[in-house]
């Protein structure tokens, strides 16, 4: 009896990776309102911008040399009220940055739970993502993200947030330990 109770069960091993997936925070795009200058770390011409002026939630207006007025349009200010853990931010340069989750991680299912011994086990499981509005808009899937070249895929994907948000779950496999009578994500 005292043995059975040592075993890891389903709904504990759900318990601690649904935690781990939510640890690991929603994915993010990230953006400036205002005179915007085009630097090093902020460069309004990049395919976020352009992708999220396609879908009338940006209104940038002509370059003056290295500046962009970019504004919300009023179907974005709506939108971003909408969309929980949405940031904005008054920069010093009289910029705003809004920092705008576009998906989060959700557990599918456990699949399988194998113990090692009675304080080590295995836990596979499948996640998948979970979008918003505007995580369907930079779906790396998406038509609206298709239609940019190459390189505007590839940077919306390395540096902006986009995402394949509606493939098929991912498989994992993680080591969990228990220490002081409670299960976690094994650190070694």
């Amino acid at each position: 009896m005292w043995q059975n109770k040592q075993v890891l069960s389903t709904a504990d091993a759900q318990q601690v990776v649904t935690a781990s997936l939510h640890a690991q925070g929603a994915s993010v795009v990230r953006f400036h309102t205002g005179i915007v200058k085009a630097s090093v770390n902020e460069k309004p011409e990049n395919p976020h911008y352009r992708l999220m002026e396609k879908a009338g939630l940006l209104k940038p207006k002509k370059e003056n040399g290295r500046t962009f007025p970019i504004a919300l349009t009023d179907q974005s200010e709506k939108l971003l009220t909408e969309i929980p853990g949405t940031k904005t931010t008054k920069e010093q340069d009289g910029t705003s940055l809004y920092v705008i989750p576009l998906a989060e991680r959700r557990l599918v299912a456990i699949t399988k739970v194998t113990m090692i011994n009675r304080e080590r086990a295995t836990v596979e499981f499948q996640w998948k993502w979970e979008p918003n509005k505007i995580g369907n808009l930079l779906d790396a899937s998406g038509s609206r993200v298709k239609s940019l070249n190459t390189w505007g895929r590839a940077t919306l994907i390395d540096k902006n947030g986009a995402n394949f948000y509606h493939a098929d779950p991912s498989k994992v496999v993680v080591a969990l330990a228990k220490t002081s009578g409670n299960w976690q994500i094994a650190t070694e």
